[in-house]
């Protein structure tokens, strides 16, 4: 299936979508930055999608799926089961004072020590279309495609990743994003394949933070996804970096509304490649295209849907 083709019909899957849940994989590098924890809890709070399987990207993926396995314990959400991707180094995670001495022979749910075969075992047996959420360096996934090329057929990605146009902090002109950065040839590998890919660059994530009441509403809500998250983001290495009463940058979560919803996006179909940095770059001769976030059309609208799926709670602006 060509590229085109592939995007033709991952549009005509999102809009009928709408009407169920969308079957979703998430691979994350969940206790890297804080901004996978809420993207977590984002996804577990929307009707829209039904969460079937969690697995752990980058570095200390053991150590990861511990402090998944903590947090869905937390939220009371065992049912969905956790795989353990690549490790790749045994570098401390940020949220380490979080896990503490987490037991996961405690866990009563299903983890899965191989979670490159799970992904793709449960790729094959989905009746229909699945969405591969992908908000870390994406690692995972070539080794995914490498057991079973077909399941390219079958799956659309969405992912954090790139910067257009805009860098980090709203700059103007690209940044070799710290996702594709981090593994050039998976990211190359991954626009290879012959699937449709949504992805939200640091043009329209770059610069996302909730502060002032919405990031309120999330502090006080004193329901379980908003208390893990919270929680979590206290006692994450880099929290005492970031200003009092406010997030810091919540990249993945745009990704996360990318799998069920483009209304709040400007998006936009680009021709990219992947250069030797890592940056995306327009390349109309030998890009492929990728749907892209590249701004907004409506960011209060989103940030009203992120705090209400975290907390589980309507949001109204204060007068």
């Amino acid at each position: 299936m060509s590229p085109l083709v592939c995007a033709l019909s991952g549009c005509a899957v999102l809009m009928a979508a709408q009407a169920t849940p969308v079957p979703v994989i998430l691979d994350t590098d969940l206790g890297d930055d804080i901004d996978d924890t809420w993207a977590l809890a984002m996804l577990l709070g929307c009707p829209q999608v039904d969460l079937k399987m969690i697995v752990t990207a980058y570095h200390d993926t053991e150590t990861k799926t511990r402090l998944v396995a903590k947090i869905l314990e937390k939220v009371g959400r065992t049912d969905i089961p956790i795989g353990t991707g690549i490790k790749t180094a045994d570098r401390p995670i940020n949220q380490a004072a979080w896990l503490g001495d987490y037991d996961l022979a405690t866990y009563p749910g299903t983890i899965h020590k191989d979670g490159i075969e799970a992904a793709v075992d449960l790729i094959r047996a989905s009746e229909g279309p699945v969405s591969l959420l992908v908000i870390g360096p994406q690692t995972n996934i070539p080794e995914m495609l490498k057991r079973d090329p077909s399941i390219a057929q079958k799956t659309r990605v969405v992912t954090m990743a790139g910067s257009v146009e805009i860098g980090y902090g709203g700059k103007e002109g690209r940044d070799p994003e710290w996702n594709v950065y981090a593994d050039v040839a998976a990211a190359r590998a991954v626009f290879g394949a012959p699937w449709e890919i949504v992805m939200a660059p640091l043009d329209s994530c770059g610069t996302l933070i909730l502060d002032g009441h919405h990031y309120a509403h999330v502090a006080d809500a004193e329901t379980a996804r908003a208390e893990a998250v919270i929680e979590n983001y206290r006692n994450w290495a880099n929290f005492p970096k970031h200003p009092a009463g406010q997030s810091s940058v919540l990249f993945d979560t745009v990704a996360a509304y990318l799998v069920f919803d483009e209304a709040f996006c400007t998006m936009e179909t680009v021709k990219l490649a992947i250069d030797d940095e890592g940056n995306t770059v327009p390349d109309e001769e030998h890009g492929r295209p990728v749907r892209c976030a590249l701004g907004w059309k409506d960011e209060a609208a989103f940030k009203k849907l992120l705090v209400e799926a975290v907390t589980g709670r309507p949001y109204a602006e204060k007068p």
